[in-house]
């Protein structure tokens, strides 16, 4: 082909044929620029199917890592929830001067907690890449206040429950009771004592704050969550 061209403007030249010449020249650089311009279409289009593929690929990894968020936290918010409950029931049985039995399983559950770690590593890779791979803006700011302000909160008031647990119930369990099982049973020494001392229904009704205030957090996480798997799921094609 560039050697037919060639012929062509070697004929133009040799028959004196300037002006014709002139055109085809213009003709032929216009041609030539038009088949850059759709060269870089198309790079433009190859880039823009890969970028489309990749937002897919990750989009999917960060509902998967979401969904394990959501299935741990569910499961903490429910133990959260029912230690609330039977820290009320404690201290509605202790003021009525009920030591029995049941309180003694009920301390278990009290006091037990789960530690959660969040499912991000998704997340931490699309930020290397940059957060602007995913085309929806809304999508956008759903992921970052979720992984930087959501999780942060999470992390917070499940932190103050391990705290107190650490600071507050290990020094019980190692001076009051006499046998202890992790999600079990705490069994005091002396059931009147322990439950008669003010102090040890002021660590309860701190402890019972703490959970509640994780249970707020965690709703809010899952609410969070419900809101942005809505959003990938509608970006996944």
């Amino acid at each position: 082909m560039i050697k037919f061209f060639r012929k062509i403007r070697q004929n133009m030249i040799k028959e004196n044929k300037v002006s014709k010449y002139m055109l085809y020249a213009i003709g032929e650089i216009i041609l030539v620029v038009i088949g850059i311009l759709i060269a870089l279409q198309i790079n433009n289009w190859n880039d823009t199917r890969k970028n489309q593929k990749y937002e897919q690929e990750i989009l999917l990894l960060i509902n998967q890592n979401l969904k394990n968020d959501s299935l741990a936290l569910s499961l903490e918010l429910i133990k959260a929830k029912k230690a609330t409950l039977l820290t009320n029931r404690l201290i509605e049985q202790v003021a009525s001067g009920n030591y029995g039995d049941s309180l003694n399983y009920w301390m278990g559950n009290i006091i037990s907690f789960e530690r959660f770690k969040s499912q991000s590593s998704a997340f931490e890779v699309l930020k290397s890449k940059g957060i602007e791979t995913i085309s929806d803006n809304e999508l956008q700011l759903a992921l970052i206040s979720y992984y930087d302000e959501t999780l942060y909160n999470i992390h917070q008031s499940l932190n103050d429950v391990s705290d107190s647990f650490k600071t507050d119930w290990i020094p019980i369990i190692k001076q009051d009771f006499s046998d202890f099982k992790w999600r079990e049973y705490c069994i005091p020494i002396d059931s009147k004592v322990f439950f008669e001392n003010p102090s040890t229904i002021t660590f309860f009704k701190i402890y019972k704050d703490n959970r509640s205030g994780s249970v707020q957090n965690i709703e809010l996480a899952l609410d969070k969550i419900s809101e942005i798997r809505i959003l990938i799921n509608k970006g996944l094609k």
